[in-house]
Formats: C-alpha cells, structure tokens, sequence
C-alpha cells in the first residue's frame, strides 16, 4: 500500500512547431482556452503555451513548446503515445462530425468496453476522444463547441513504454493507482480523481521513441499542495528514483524523474494556477514573463512568432 497517492495527471508537454497552427487546432478545433501565453523559462526564445478548461485545471492543460526549426520526432517507447480527452456522455457524435468537417481524419477504436475517436493533430502528435460521465462539464464555449459538449479536461493517457512491468509497477506502487485489468493489450490503471486519472500501459515492450516536434516531452501527476509535493519528493527517492530539485514554474512547482520505462515524470502542484497573474477573464492574451525575465521583454518578444486564437472555418 503506498504512503502516497496521486488523483492523476497535472498536465501534458509535447514539441510542436508552429504557434498559429497550435492555437487553430487546440483553442479553433478542439475548442480549448488559451489560458497562458508564456516561454520556456529555459530557453526564452521559445512560447510556452498552455491550453484547457477556462481556469486551467489541474488535469485539463495542454501545454507547447512550438519550436520552428525543431527536427521531427519519433513516437514510441518512453514517451506519452495518446493523450486522451473526455467530453461528456452524449457528445461522442458531436466529435466525431466535428472532426470530420475540419478535415481530421478519425479512427474508431475500443478497449476496456469504451469507444475511441482517435487522430493526429498537425504535427503528428495522437490523440483520442472518449465520452464519460465522470468530471465536471465545461464552463468554456469557443467557435461552435457549446459547454455541453465541450472538452471537460483529459481523460488519461496512453504511455508507451520500453519496460512495461517497470512502469506498471511505478505507477500502481509509487503513485498509488489501482491496477484495473487488461485488454487488447493494454494495462489500465484508474487514480482516485474524476479527470485525468486513466492510465493504459503498452502490455508489450517498445521501442524507444525519439523527441522532437509531434511528440510528448513529459507527463506531470498531481499534487495537492507544496507540502504533500515535499513528500513526494521523497517517497519517489525512496522507492529507487532519481528526482531532480523542486523548480518554481510560477503556475505550479514541478520536480521530475524519468522512469525505467523511458518516460519523464512530473510531479506537480495544483497551486497557485494561472489566475496568480492575470484575472480569470483575461488569461492567455498577454505575454506573462516570470519577473526575472521581465527586463529582457522586448528582446524577446522580437524573437516570438506572433499569432492569435482564432475561429477556424470548417473544410468546405
């Protein structure tokens, strides 16, 4: 039994290139909320975008480094291979005609009894849609997706891993989830929250993956606050990890860890979230730099892309 548990996945981080086409298919198609335009506070030259339900939960973020000049990446072991978003019960038509109009080619897929619309965003980064009554609904509405179709947050992630036994081990030991069965050749682990908190594991050992845009550069779990995140640190030392130092993402404090199946792991706080800078109705318009940027604003904005979030018309 674990001293420790996690009620599922903080957010997800892939490479992509292009902030236009980034912002077109999460906010235009997919109906997300640019909830914060910032950089990577390790390479200022670079957005980091994030994208979810309109305060940015924990377990709906989406989050970008659109790199330009980025090589193409490889999906496959020791990365995220799909990540997976909820809707509500009702809404699994609405997606897949969505989809559709907008020229996004679907595959239908079912594991463990749920049926999947499955595709690839612009860069070649997958993922899926599945309907569930869990999760609170939306209270965000963007070109033609309504609040009662709209995408409550993820519903988990599929991890593709070199060593399945040792990532299935971590996850039900280490970060406390229940182990719920095995289907199709996934392993399913359920997290005691009601979003982001089913995990499927390739049951079979794949190859590695290589980074690069169109693919997943980590997965970070959620902790409750800075103390329980302390804790964290610990009992993942404790348990045969090597966690970097706790790290202020000024949304959150983050520390990482890559598992022995290749994936790199966060561990992440809910607090303070993305209101601390901007109010809730304002998130995601203006260029938010931690304050030990902010005398170097004008340099690098001439380095940014500029672009906006933007109704997209259907294929006609």
């Amino acid at each position: 039994m674990t001293a420790i548990k996690t009620a599922g996945i903080h957010h997800v981080t892939a490479f992509v290139r292009d902030p236009q086409v980034t912002s077109d298919f999460y906010a235009g198609i997919l109906g997300l909320r640019l909830v914060k335009k910032t950089i990577n506070f390790d390479a200022p030259e670079v957005y980091h975008l994030y994208f979810g339900d309109e305060g940015g939960s924990p377990g709906t973020i989406i989050t970008f480094f659109p790199w330009k000049d980025s090589r193409k990446g490889r999906i496959g072991g020791g990365q995220v291979g799909i990540t997976t978003y909820v809707v509500p019960q009702g809404a699994y038509e609405f997606w897949r005609n969505r989809l559709s109009a907008y020229g996004v080619e679907v595959q239908e897929t079912e594991r463990f009894g749920e049926q999947y619309l499955q595709f690839s965003d612009p860069d070649g980064l997958r993922g899926e849609i599945v309907a569930r009554a869990e999760g609170a609904a939306s209270t965000w509405s963007f070109g033609g997706v309504t609040e009662d179709k709209a995408i409550k947050g993820f519903g988990g992630a599929v991890l593709f891993s070199t060593s399945p036994s040792h990532t299935a081990e971590l996850l039900e030991n280490v970060l406390g989830m229940e182990r719920v069965g095995e289907d199709v050749g996934f392993i399913r682990f359920k997290a005691f929250g009601d979003i982001g908190n089913i995990i499927d594991v390739n049951a079979a050992a794949m190859a590695p993956g290589s980074g690069g845009h169109g693919t997943v550069h980590h997965i970070a779990w959620r902790a409750k606050d800075d103390v329980e995140h302390a804790a964290w640190r610990q009992w993942v030392s404790e348990n045969g990890q090597s966690p970097t130092p706790i790290v202020d993402r000024q949304y959150f404090n983050a520390l990482y860890f890559r598992e022995q199946g290749g994936i790199l792991f966060e561990i992440a706080t809910d607090p303070p979230g993305f209101a601390r800078d901007e109010e809730l109705e304002h998130l995601g318009e203006k260029l938010m730099l931690p304050e030990w940027y902010e005398g170097h604003r004008t340099a690098i904005e001439s380095m940014l892309t500029p672009f906006e979030v933007r109704v997209i018309e259907e294929v006609k």
